[in-house]
């Protein structure tokens, strides 16, 4: 069970964890975790560089936007960029995704095997985050050479978010001489509090944008198909009613929980369940022990793809609920219905957890490496 929370979530709700030399309280009852994402000024986000954990102080030089803000601030800057993330529901859009993730599939079947976090996720989430930010798609290929986490996955004598801030650099420069349709274009010609927008401020909106939902999407797919492959049989029941793809999805979301936890900074002095947290010290949000919370889902450590309500928080909560929830939604729906459409089964021929490991705890999230053959349907499949 993908749960190393347990314990000390039924017996205190906290859990005392030291992350780069700093000892954070983890919140870990679903109640808690939510309040705290909501009270935002015990709670806060205005904290450069704090908000993710581990801290990121020294892989990126700007304020990530607008996540790294508190309301009304965030609100303001938020609005700039909902529009491209609100594209994720567009049918336009949603006919690309679908027409991607056919071909994807299409190539994986074509091979003996394949690897599916560098080979299939990467790739797809590169080439949908194209039509997302409306960029070209042969831009794709760039986005792909970064890895799957653009501050851990680099090369040996290689700065540690280098490639990601001169690239972004450069789409400034670019827009600004020639300016388009594309996210880029729109942070140039944005206008806020009626100014425009600083070189920081823009590459912080960018920032975020191709660092947060990139390893996370991409664990969530590879975690999706290495069920699927570890469970032949749910194939075979999703394919019965193509409603129960959507309450499937959210169940994935909760169990895989790709992004452990968030950090808030406490202002002010401030008790959590009996931890004294410093004014400046930071709080951890712990998403994945909230979303096995059994006060509120029963059975949490089973994987109930017909689990409804579903009111997890791998999306976090309050204010700072994620941009991109729709467009991750779009991508793992539109993979599980290539799976029960194309597939009669995926064959794992190796896999190599990725596994957090802590002061206090241990927990898988995801994959590093994950090789399958996916056995095509032998009648009724889609071609």
């Amino acid at each position: 069970m993908n749960d190393p929370f347990r314990e000390a979530r039924r017996t205190r709700g906290v859990l005392e964890c030291e992350f780069q030399g700093e000892q954070l309280p983890m919140l870990l009852r679903h109640a808690d975790v939510r309040e705290a994402a909501k009270d935002w000024r015990t709670y806060s986000s205005d904290a450069p560089f704090r908000v993710p954990i581990p801290s990121e102080e020294d892989v990126r030089s700007v304020r990530q936007l607008p996540i790294e803000t508190n309301p009304p601030e965030h609100t303001a800057f938020r609005e700039l960029v909902e529009p491209f993330f609100k594209r994720a529901k567009d049918p336009a859009l949603i006919a690309r995704v679908e027409a991607l993730m056919a071909d994807r599939f299409a190539d994986a079947m074509g091979r003996d095997q394949i690897e599916l976090v560098r080979e299939f996720a990467l790739p797809v989430q590169s080439h949908a985050l194209t039509y997302l930010l409306d960029m070209p798609e042969s831009e794709a290929a760039v986005w792909i050479g970064w890895g799957t986490h653009v501050f851990r996955d680099v090369g040996a004598g290689e700065r540690k978010g280098a490639a990601l801030e001169a690239y972004i650099h450069g789409q400034i420069d670019r827009a600004r001489a020639n300016p388009g349709a594309d996210f880029f274009s729109a942070l140039v010609r944005a206008r806020y509090q009626g100014r425009e927008l600083t070189r920081d401020e823009i590459t912080g909106f960018a920032n975020l944008a191709f660092a947060g939902g990139r390893d996370t999407i991409i664990h969530t797919l590879t975690g999706a198909l290495g069920y699927l492959g570890r469970h032949p049989e749910v194939l075979g029941w999703l394919r019965e009613d193509p409603a129960r793809l959507v309450h499937a999805g959210e169940e994935f979301f909760r169990v895989l929980s790709p992004l452990t936890h968030i950090g808030r900074v406490c202002p002010v002095p401030t008790e959590v369940h009996g931890v004294a947290v410093p004014a400046g010290g930071r709080v951890s949000l712990c998403w994945s022990s909230a979303n096995h919370d059994e006060t509120v889902f029963p059975a949490p450590e089973e994987t109930r793809l017909d689990r409804k309500p579903n009111p997890h928080l791998a999306f976090g909560f309050g204010p700072h609920l994620c941009l991109g929830a729709a467009h991750a939604r779009l991508l793992l729906r539109t993979l599980l219905q290539q799976c029960v459409e194309r597939l009669d089964g995926i064959e794992i021929l190796s896999a190599r957890e990725r596994v957090e490991h802590e002061a206090r705890y241990e927990r898988v999230a995801g994959f590093e490496a994950l090789t399958v053959r996916f056995r095509p349907r032998s009648t009724g499949g889609a071609s």
